[in-house]
């Protein structure tokens, strides 16, 4: 429980650092989960935290996971892929989303179903691939792949085989 306590405090102390230098009022709360550190902050200015479509979001994320490895040291057991990632909410913005893409996910999966063809998404973050991706394995007669590469990538929704 030591080390889960450090990790929680360790995110704490970096997103004060940063939120301090952004300048921005509010607050925020750090939760570590089996499945990773979760941040939720709270702030009047939720719009400038969140950028177009979530890219600043994203940015932050990445900022913090990256502090946070370069401050944490490796154990010889570990692998990158052991390695709890924070994942950042602002106002509940990133849920709210998540939820309505996982949604729109189940509505192109029958669409897919009941036409027989793929149908190609626009191309969209990592984590919002990933939340599609996680839906559409849920459904029967369906698959997903990412397409693409760089700013291109997207999914392909496909009758399964």
């Amino acid at each position: 429980m030591a080390q889960s306590q450090n990790m929680e405090s360790q995110v704490s102390e970096i997103l004060e650092n940063i939120l301090g230098l952004l300048a921005l009022e509010g607050s925020f709360e750090v939760n570590e989960k089996e499945e990773g550190i979760f941040v939720t902050i709270d702030t009047t200015d939720a719009g400038r935290l969140i950028g177009r479509n979530g890219e600043t979001l994203s940015a932050l994320q990445l900022l913090v996971n990256q502090i946070l490895f370069r401050q944490t040291p490796e154990t010889d057991k570990e692998t990158p892929a052991d390695r709890k990632r924070v994942i950042v909410d602002v106002s509940n913005w990133r849920s709210s989303k998540e939820d309505e893409l996982a949604g729109r996910a189940r509505e192109w999966a029958e669409q897919v179903k009941e036409e027989g063809k793929p149908m190609e998404l626009e191309p969209m973050p990592s984590w919002q691939r990933r939340v599609i991706h996680m839906t559409v394995e849920e459904i029967d007669g369906v698959t997903s792949e990412s397409a693409g590469e760089g700013l291109d990538r997207h999914l392909v929704i496909s009758p399964a085989k």
